[in-house]
């Protein structure tokens, strides 16, 4: 029971930590606020798709495969950023 409320606080975070950067991309029109928007939200995706399993496992592979792929945006995001021709 408390599993899920927690995960509920978890999900809501990261979709209100996505909108939130939406809104600086939107006003700075810099990738790295759309990574970051768009990694937090395929996040609290990922954690309210959670909430609807029937026994939800934190430790299965589909789900580390979507953190992984949230986590290689922010970098190539960052990458990109670090390295582009000024």
């Amino acid at each position: 029971m408390i599993e899920g409320f927690l995960l509920g606080v978890i999900a809501t975070s990261s979709l209100t930590a996505g909108v939130f950067f939406l809104k600086f991309w939107r006003r700075t029109r810099d990738p790295l606020f759309l990574a970051f928007a768009v990694a937090f939200l395929i996040e609290g995706v990922n954690r309210t798709a959670l909430l609807f399993v029937a026994n939800p496992n934190e430790g299965s592979p589909a789900v580390y495969i979507v953190r992984l792929f949230a986590f290689l945006l922010i970098l190539a995001a960052i990458l990109r950023k670090n390295f582009a021709a000024e």
